[in-house]
């Protein structure tokens, strides 16, 4: 039976490459995935290993808050120097490099004043001693090390994508204006190929702490004098440091840095298989429409065998072994594809404006071994009830005339009832519980959507000749003829139909769910933002979400046409053990420009920040048992303490919220905070583009927008992740389109002596391939007209779970008719080697067709 069943995929090798190209792509997006994201890893895991290649001891300042503008607390000179002369100290060096943080940022500049950056990617300012080469982690290519007020190193990559030279002048802005600098090397970080779209400008010691206004080291290295140990140097130097201080080995150091982006990655790595597993989900679908009709067509030769001595047993064995073969097949091309493809996901992530680091490609075992087990499985199980099914053929079918497999279709439709029912039950907790974004919650999520699909899949087959009554009225009406016969040939096996146009309508439920939730979500940030902001133009950074140095607002209140200019400082504080957003306004003229929802005081109010008064948000202050009055500690990154008093309640939109938890006056903030700079600075009056773009001139990290422009920017970022999914998404819908091949193909042959009567009788080859063609239309429009209303649905009911965020259900009408008119697209594309074939036959040898 082995035998057999081999040579039976050799000899249709058609179907079983069709068949296998569904599985293919599924798992080479798995494979691309995990080679993907291990590359990436092995190159996060270089710059921060190469960091303290040759230390043993890791002295830094304490991250008091997390995410802070201003980073972590720094380690003195004078610690530095008391280092130097302990006894175990082989050699020490300060340097000014912080990889996680947002303290050690300068935008390089091009001749035409521009900041050079992509989309938010870090813009790394280091300050290093090249006296201490050993715990330098940078490598020189070119030329020598930044010594003096008016030299800097850049980035290899930079330089030659933006074509510097030795010798060339480069602007560098960090926390002040632009200052102008002379190229005197390029240098590369550790043995990584590219930092992605993150830029590097060197410095000296000097030059680096007054330009990023930091007044000591982000990090000390440590050498040990030989004979002793890394533990003992640490037990040692932890004596010896302050308590905004923290001492660990250069392997813990190393650790603790790639913490966040370990998370990072695997945060990537699920995204990216999960849309693997979306393309696996719907190969599953292709495998057991073709595998049915395949054993449906085969009625006559399992007959046979069975009539010859086969047992059912060894027919089950051999249609499961031919699934086995092709899956293996498949999940092997699919496996060396996705090394392919994931040099084509990093470039799809590049051209959004999302590279990342990269090192040469990393092909770990488990991606083999993951990537084939999922490739078989699927191939294995989705065959498994076919092969179930071509058991149950009896021997005396190998003489009847037209035998076919005569099996129930009432249970089908029941369970996909039963399956929806859970499904929905699934959803319904998942979104009406209040808790969506928990675990139980997104797994439930997760599990309605997958059962959802699963049970409109089983009872599809009830609907199909009502659907086919709706969408084949064009082929009928514009078909003539063929048209007329398409749409009796689309409704003559209803499951055959359902389970073809099942694969589409999975992914076209996925998209229109993207289109819709996306559409929502992008009018509520739209209007969140608008409600708050009441300024006529916003001076943000170059990315729109992070700080910008506070001398930029000063610059653009100076502007011709201002007659107001009010800065907002942004950073984090702490309060007790709890991180939170702090802000900083001018309470003379904050209110003119930005609009409070007060649920304790009003304007006036504001006029009490200028002591100890601060503002909180209502969400925090329920959180906290905050109340008018009530007395609390606020503690800066540097640990500083700020007492401060409430002076009023406010409660600005759920979604992007302009201002944070606490809002205090800007000279508190001032003083409290260091290096204080600016998230927005709100302008009124009629200023011209060319006026405050001069104005900002000297700080090419921030720019001027009118409020409409802030707004569509404030939510562009939604059109990025859609313009993602949708690519993504496309996978699974062209693993559909290879179903559909596959299908027509299989009706094709199985009809071929219909076709030569239909010939033989006037038909043309024209009229021939119309009529496959209009029967995949049809099949299409189908998959659409049930996958659009279940993604819609979707939607919904997740519109409605987030509704308290302000986001409202909105129907992207356009998306949704380009999305069934790309279906109607897929179904010409999937008919034309079809409709070839049934044009091109024989019609004499047709005739003689058994």
């Amino acid at each position: 039976m082995t035998g057999i069943a081999l040579k039976g995929l050799l000899a249709r090798r058609l179907r079983a490459v069709l068949t296998a190209l569904a599985i293919v792509l599924g798992v080479a997006m798995v494979s691309g995935s995990f080679v993907l994201t291990d590359t990436i890893s092995k190159a996060f895991d270089t710059i921060f290993s190469s960091s303290y290649s040759h230390t043993d001891a890791v002295v830094s300042g304490k991250k008091l808050v997390d995410y802070s503008n201003a980073g972590n607390a720094t380690v003195s000179q004078a610690v530095l120097e008391r280092i130097k002369r302990m006894r175990d100290v082989e050699a020490a060096s300060g340097a000014l490099i912080d990889l996680n943080g947002d303290s050690t940022h300068a935008n390089l500049v091009d001749p035409e004043g521009n900041a050079i950056e992509s989309n938010g990617n870090p813009t790394f300012g280091f300050g290093i001693d090249p006296s201490q080469p050993r715990f330098n982690p940078l490598k020189l290519k070119e030329g020598h090390w930044a010594s003096g007020p008016h030299q800097v190193v850049i980035d290899s990559e930079t330089a030659k994508k933006h074509h510097f030279g030795l010798g060339d002048r480069i602007g560098v802005a960090a926390s002040g204006p632009t200052e102008r600098f002379r190229i005197v090397g390029t240098a590369t970080y550790g043995d990584v190929k590219s930092l992605g779209g993150a830029t590097i400008a060197v410095f000296s010691i000097p030059t680096a702490q007054r330009l990023l206004e930091l007044p000591g080291y982000s990090v000390i290295s440590v050498a040990a004098k030989p004979g002793v140990s890394a533990a003992q140097l640490v037990s040692v130097l932890r004596r010896e440091v302050p308590a905004t201080a923290q001492v660990r080995t250069a392997k813990e150091q190393a650790s603790e840095d790639k913490k966040a982006v370990a998370s990072f990655v695997s945060l990537i790595r699920g995204f990216l298989v999960g849309f693997g597993g979306i393309a696996l989900f719907v190969g599953a679908f292709v495998i057991f429409n073709t595998l049915s009709i395949t054993v449906a067509q085969r009625t006559r030769e399992l007959a046979t065998l069975r009539t010859l001595g086969a047992s059912r047993r060894q027919v089950l064995r051999s249609v499961v072994l031919e699934s086995f073969v092709i899956g293996l097949g498949a999940s092997l091309i699919g496996l060396v594809s996705g090394f392919a493809l994931a040099r084509g996901l990093s470039s799809l992530f590049g051209s959004l404006g999302l590279s990342l680091p990269e090192a040469s490609s990393v092909y770990a075992t488990r991606t083999f071994v993951i990537s084939l087990v999922l490739g078989v499985l699927v191939t294995v199980l989705a065959g498994f009830v076919p092969a179930l099914r071509a058991t149950r053929v009896p021997p005396i079918a190998a003489v009847r005339e037209g035998a076919v497999i005569q099996r129930t279709r009432r249970l089908g439709p029941l369970t996909g009832v039963l399956l929806f029912g859970v499904a929905s039950a699934l959803i319904a907790y998942a979104t009406l519980g209040g808790h969506l974004g928990s675990g139980k919650s997104l797994l439930a999520l997760a599990g309605g959507t997958l059962l959802g699909l699963l049970g409109v899949a089983g009872f599809a087959p009830v609907l199909v000749n009502a659907l086919v009554a709706i969408v084949g009225v064009p082929a009928k009406r514009l078909g003539g003829a063929a048209g007329r016969l398409a749409t009796d040939n689309a409704s003559r096996n209803p499951a055959r139909t359902a389970a073809t146009a099942a694969a589409l309508m999975i992914g076209l439920a996925l998209v229109s769910f993207v289109a819709v939730l996306g559409k929502g979500v992008h009018g509520s940030i739209d209007r969140a933002v608008g409600n708050q902001v009441t300024a006529d133009w916003v001076v943000t950074s170059q990315n729109g979400w992070s700080a910008f140095p506070a001398g930029a607002g000063t610059a653009a209140a100076k502007a011709s046409g201002v007659t107001l200019a009010s800065s907002i400082r942004a950073d984090r504080g702490r309060i007790g053990d709890v991180d939170v957003n702090v802000n900083g306004v001018e309470p003379e003229t904050i209110a003119r420009v930005y609009h409070f929802d007060w649920r304790q005081g009003s304007s006036p109010t504001l006029g009490q920040l200028d002591g100890d008064g601060a503002l909180v948000k209502q969400s925090f202050a329920k959180k906290h048992q905050l109340a008018l009055g009530d007395g609390f500690t606020l503690r800066s990154p540097a640990g500083r303490p700020l007492r401060l008093t409430v002076a009023g309640i406010f409660q600005p939109p759920r979604v992007m919220e302009v201002l944070g938890g606490v809002v205090i006056s800007r000279q508190a903030f001032d003083r409290t905070f260091p290096r204080p700079s600016n998230s927005l600075t709100l302008i009124e009056g009629s200023p011209t583009q060319a006026g405050l773009d001069k104005a900002l001139a000297a700080f090419p990290g921030a720019k001027a927008q009118t409020k409409a422009e802030y707004v569509k920017a404030q939510s562009s970022f939604i059109d990025t992740m859609l313009n993602l999914l949708y690519v993504l998404l496309a996978l699974s819908v062209i693993v559909s389109l290879f179903g559909m091949v596959n299908t027509l193909v299989l009706s094709v042959f199985e009809r071929t002596r219909e076709l030569g009567m239909l010939r033989a009788v006037g038909m043309t080859r024209r009229q021939a391939r119309r009529m496959i063609r209009h029967e995949s239309v049809i099949t299409s429009l189908i998959g659409a007209a049930l996958g659009l209303p279940l993604g819609i649905m979707l939607a919904a009911a997740v519109t409605q779970a987030v509704g308290k965020y302000g986001v409202t259900f909105s129907l992207p009408v356009a998306s949704l008719l380009i999305f069934m008119v790309a279906a109607m697209i897929a179904g010409i594309l999937a008919a034309i080697a079809p409709a070839r074939r049934a044009s091109r036959l024989n019609v004499l040898e047709a005739l003689q067709y058994e």
